[in-house]
């Protein structure tokens, strides 16, 4: 039998998965770990080096404990990571500092970047990359030269954590443009850098490693790494790439015009396009796919996962009580209540991510608006429901946004990752956009995209894409209640308007902004 691994290195922890050719996934070594705040560097979350390669090595040994398997039982392995997260190395190749993608110290030299040219600089960077400048790398590096010169002078080499996980085990330094194009250096149109892009910012482009595609055979697993992490030497080390873009692997999300709502602690609505464009509005971002010559839409609700730890963990500690006691998840209790809140939750509209608008990005206080005092009505289940109505909301506009610069029409939607296990949330994402929706088995669809990715480098599997396809299987299909889309269409303008409103507030200084995009001082 032979499998193969997946490296993972999300936000906030790191996992080996291990998979065998079907997609089955066999076993998982995981490890929460943390970034670290720099004393008197407001924002900064630095990658921990050191601890975190050896959290890496004890996942995949983990791993292939719990899966009663050696080392030479992996047949090959491959990388994936929070996107925007980047490492610097020396001249040595020896890894010298890294910021995860949280990391926000840099809001001053985003607003001195796009002061460059008269303000035109950003809109540069977008059309070339689809990235704005308060996710991308040339801020970072930028106050890197004005406050850690001693770092900046040493770099020769820059990647991503991905690439760094890669690294460790081959020994070779490389990028995937699905992970890199969020630099914002990279050419959505060549797959390649843009060193002019460095040359405008006054940055040094001799620090650009160099590009291989998702898939790619990168190298093999050192003597030394082997000896670390338990995996055989020689074992062949293939390029993974960003999790969002791997996890549409792992869905079967491969083709023009194919979309997917990926719900976790950020809610994603991603769109392949059929040409590569950018948005001439810029608000929505676009990357490169681990598919070679696609690109993909990609616009972001904020904190919609987050939003619903909160309301459980604050308000709901009855219900995690019940369920445990059930031996069930406070979740699926809390959505078996709201079943019985008629559509449109009596009109409670929640106020906490906005649509995006990638330019000028920022959202409202949070609030619920229009309350009652009638406890028959507005109670817990009524405001639970309410969230996921919102959720599906907002992810309607940015889908609505994505169609109309793109001019792509949705037949149906992928909904996956940890939202999706609710059947109302699903139904009622049905019902707000009007479209089928399809939830998959698995899981771990990113890691099984990059395991996808370790097995076509290794010759394992002919191509990506069909075998995307192939492995993904379907555990449910949610159709859309016609009367409900109507009422939910009316919710979505007065929602709309009231969010409108609510954004002047934060303007006028009023209300404090959920969270506002590095850099941002006022609205435009």
């Amino acid at each position: 039998m032979r499998y193969l691994l997946a490296l993972d290195a999300g936000t906030g922890s790191i996992r080996a998965v291990i998979f065998d050719l079907s997609g089955r996934q066999i076993a998982v070594g995981q490890a929460e770990w943390k970034h670290l705040s720099v004393d008197n560097v407001p924002g900064s979350m630095e990658f921990d080096l050191k601890t975190n390669w050896r959290l890496a090595c004890q996942c995949i040994r983990q791993a292939l404990e719990s899966a009663n398997l050696r080392g030479a039982d992996i047949h090959a392995v491959a990388c994936c990571s929070m996107r925007e997260g980047i490492v610097l190395y020396d001249r040595n190749g020896e890894a010298i500092w890294a910021c995860a993608n949280v990391d926000a110290r840099a809001s001053r030299e985003v607003a001195e970047l796009k002061e460059i040219h008269d303000w035109q600089f950003e809109a540069e960077v977008y059309s070339v990359s689809g990235q704005t400048l308060a996710l991308s790398a040339m801020p970072r590096l930028l106050w890197l030269a004005h406050h850690r010169p001693d770092i900046y002078r040493k770099a020769a080499t820059i990647t991503m954590i991905s690439d760094w996980l890669a690294s460790h085990l081959s020994g070779w330094l490389a990028v995937d443009p699905s992970n890199a194009g969020t630099t914002g250096m990279l050419d959505l149109f060549t797959r390649d850098w843009r060193p002019e892009l460095l040359d405008m910012a006054g940055l040094r482009a001799d620090i650009l490693s160099p590009v291989k595609e998702t898939g790619s055979l990168l190298g093999e697993v050192t003597h030394q790494a082997a000896q670390e992490c338990g995996l055989r030497a020689g074992t062949p080390v293939v390029m993974g790439g960003g999790d969002v873009q791997l996890g549409c692997l792992g869905l079967g999300v491969v083709r023009a015009g194919q979309s997917a709502v990926l719900g976790g602690t950020f809610w994603q609505q991603v769109v392949n396009l059929p040409q590569v464009r950018t948005d001439p509005q810029m608000n929505i971002r676009v990357n490169p796919h681990v598919i070679p010559g696609m690109a993909q839409a990609e616009s972001i609700s904020f904190f919609t996962g987050l939003t619903m730890r909160w309301f459980r963990d604050a308000f709901c500690a009855e219900e995690k009580l019940v369920a445990e006691r059930l031996g069930t998840d406070a979740y699926t209790l809390l959505e078996e209540m709201a079943s019985r809140v008629p559509a449109g939750s009596w009109g409670v509209m929640p106020i906490f991510s906005d649509a995006m608008h990638f330019k000028q990005w920022y959202h409202a206080a949070p609030s619920f608006i229009n309350l009652s005092i009638d406890p028959e009505k507005c109670n817990k289940a009524t405001l639970f429901r309410a969230l996921e109505e919102n959720a599906a909301i907002v992810s309607a506009c940015n889908l609505t946004q994505i169609s109309q610069f793109s001019a792509v029409q949705f037949d149906s939607l992928v909904f996956a990752g940890g939202a999706s296990k609710g059947a109302l949330w699903s139904q009622i994402l049905s019902d707000v956009t009007g479209l089928p929706v399809r939830v998959p088995e698995v899981k771990e669809a990113t890691a099984l995209g990059c395991a996808i990715a370790a097995g076509f480098g290794a010759g394992l599997y002919d191509d990506m894409a069909a075998t995307g396809e192939r492995l993904v299987r379907w555990s449910r299909e949610f159709t859309p209640n016609p009367q409900h889309r109507e009422l939910y269409d009316a919710m979505m303008l007065k929602w709309q308007a009231v969010y409108a409103d609510q954004l002047t507030l934060v303007d006028n200084g009023l209300t404090t902004s959920m969270w506002q995009a590095p850099g941002l001082t006022a609205r435009t």
